[in-house]
């Protein structure tokens, strides 16, 4: 307790500002987003299935410039470029308070999912990652507290709002509140490490004791051995989460019934990000990545049958959405290196949020087809047993080539 102590005293401003972009990607972020479907819905006259791909389009031409954006972290300090991604998310949340044309929507859709879950969720996890060799894993899971406490207060505070202002006024005080971000980040970087250093460190090389180049990367099996993983969370946790009204509806609660079970799922989720952390710091990603992800086949089983209740479903997609949020942001780092880091995630959060664009899409139109969202859940928690066997196959053959191996 005390070793963590001194810890949290010697790198409390570095993690804070991992901790503040991460909760301030929540204004772009699909649970947050969510919030606002039906409002958004009736506004354009949008079915399920027209709203999804309106969010589709948005979010897949986000992932497309997420691999040059992304790449920036290699260029820019934190400090500069977080301050001007926090501008560009606050422009965005005024642009869905203001817009009156459907044409417009997936423009803005676009800029909130490149600022919000693109941007802010890139830069944290990479400053972590680099900023921190010996304890990675501990870092990217403090930092990984501003994507829970978006998640667990962020939907009460605005299911309560709702009833006090328009949904249009919110936005507005989020645009507020992203701007508000920019001093705080500026004044707690004020004494920013230096990056470049960091990833001049042996301690940082990757697989073949070498720091991997994107390209490098990208004709390596391991990489497309992952792409399922990375895309599957992403992809269906986005999915129920943007659907979480029409299912709702389905089973027969309200929505506030259903974003009460939010905290649960967040205390969960920061209590598995923690141990994960403290693990990765001991055994490496190797040892936990081929597991992390069978909670998830558990969790839409129980969403699609009610088989052990609501709050066990959350339950078990929370273990796998905090192991998730530290284990891949350290894969990066244990098994590339850290000199191109930037470049090399942004490939990874490209494909992430490419997974967010297909699921609210693909699951909107089968609603709209009139297969039930109960079903597609069936075949989700089928897909998370693919993932698994692909994470086994991929790093059990890597992990070798890894310094430590050698």
């Amino acid at each position: 307790m005390n070793e963590l102590a001194a810890y949290l005293r010697e790198n409390v401003r570095w993690l804070s500002a991992g901790v503040l972009l991460t909760y301030l990607s929540s204004f772009g972020q699909t649970f947050f987003i969510a919030l606002f479907a039906a409002d958004i819905q009736s506004a354009f006259n949008l079915s399920h299935g027209g709203w999804g791909s309106m969010y589709t389009v948005g979010t897949t031409a986000s992932a497309i410039v997420m691999v040059w954006a992304g790449r920036q972290a290699d260029i820019f300090r934190v400090r500069t470029l977080g301050a001007m991604s926090l501008v560009a998310l606050a422009m965005a949340c005024l642009a869905m308070a203001f817009n009156p044309w459907l044409w417009l929507l997936p423009f803005v859709i676009f800029a909130l999912r490149l600022t919000g879950q693109g941007m802010m969720s890139h830069i944290a996890s990479v400053a972590m990652a680099r900023w921190f060799v010996a304890t990675r894993g501990r870092a990217l899971s403090i930092a990984a507290l501003g994507f829970s406490i978006g998640q667990a207060f962020l939907p009460i505070a605005v299911v309560a709002l709702m009833t006090l202002l328009n949904w249009h006024v919110i936005w507005i005080l989020c645009a507020g509140i992203a701007l508000l971000g920019v001093p705080i980040l500026l004044t707690l970087l004020a004494k920013e490490r230096t990056p470049a250093s960091m990833a001049q460190s042996n301690d940082n090389l990757g697989m073949r004791g070498l720091h991997w180049s994107r390209k490098d990367m990208l004709r390596h099996p391991l990489f497309w051995l992952m792409v399922p993983a990375i895309l599957g969370p992403s992809a269906f946790n986005t999915a129920f989460f943007f659907h979480q009204v029409h299912y709702s509806t389905v089973i027969g609660i309200s929505t506030l019934q259903m974003v009460s079970y939010f905290p649960f799922f967040t205390v969960i989720i920061v209590i598995a990000m923690i141990a994960i952390g403290v693990l990765v710091d001991r055994f490496g990603t190797a040892r936990l990545l081929p597991f992390h992800q069978i909670p998830m086949v558990a969790a839409f089983a129980i969403f699609a049958t009610h088989i052990l209740g609501l709050g066990w479903g959350f339950f078990f997609m929370a273990l796998t959405a905090g192991a998730q949020s530290t284990l891949i942001a350290a894969f990066w780092a244990e098994f590339y290196g850290t000199a191109h880091l930037g470049a090399i995630k942004a490939v990874a959060a490209a494909v992430m949020v490419l997974g967010s664009a297909i699921g609210p899409g693909l699951t909107g139109i089968l609603i709209d087809l009139g297969i039930g969202i109960e079903t597609q859940y069936i075949w989700v928690a089928v897909y998370f047993v693919v993932t698994s066997l692909s994470i086994w196959i991929g790093v059990s053959t890597s992990r070798k080539l890894l310094p430590s191996a050698a």
